[in-house]
């Protein structure tokens, strides 16, 4: 076993990142239970959190990817997807500008950006605990790639609509 791919699953970074996803999943979990302001207070807290150890992940070669699992069904991703659009309802969906030749504005909705995160970090969360080095590289390479091509900007198109929601009554 490489000993410096072992250092680095193991390293203050991918350690603070399992942190926080396993905080942010917790929350996630329970989001029924708390109130509509906590809510939005946690998740204008958490997110660049979340983004911030997102990016700082190292860059892991994978020595066995067999180990690569994906936990999250689609029918969990459901049920957490409906707890926080009903709580957050009538301010989940909101519009965004495409990023394309068009242009076109279209509906987001908090809920399925906060859901699409939660599913991709609860992997990355529950492959980590498995406590071996090869589940470790593989679940730290997957954050990492998810969180560039996935989460990452989901949390921050998320973001975004939550500070305007946040602060609109303070205008």
């Amino acid at each position: 076993m490489d000993e410096s791919i072992e250092n680095l699953t193991q390293s203050k970074s991918v350690l603070e990142m399992i942190t926080v996803a396993h905080e942010f999943c917790l929350f996630v979990e329970k989001v029924d239970s708390y109130p509509h302001q906590d809510i939005l207070d946690y998740f204008q807290k958490i997110i660049p959190l979340l983004y911030l150890k997102g990016s700082l992940l190292p860059d892991i070669e994978v020595s066995d990817d067999s180990y690569l699992e994906r936990y999250v069904t689609a029918e969990t991703w459901e049920i957490v997807f409906n707890d926080i659009r009903n709580k957050l309802k009538p301010l989940d969906e909101y519009w965004v500008l495409e990023h394309s030749d068009d242009g076109e504005a279209v509906k987001a909705s908090i809920a399925e950006n906060l859901t699409d995160a939660y599913q991709d970090l609860k992997d990355f969360v529950i492959l980590f605990t498995k406590n071996t080095q090869t589940a470790r590289e593989n679940a730290t390479s997957e954050c990492k790639m998810y969180f560039e091509n996935h989460w990452g900007v989901r949390l921050l198109s998320a973001l975004k609509a939550i500070h305007l929601i946040k602060f609109k009554s303070q205008r």
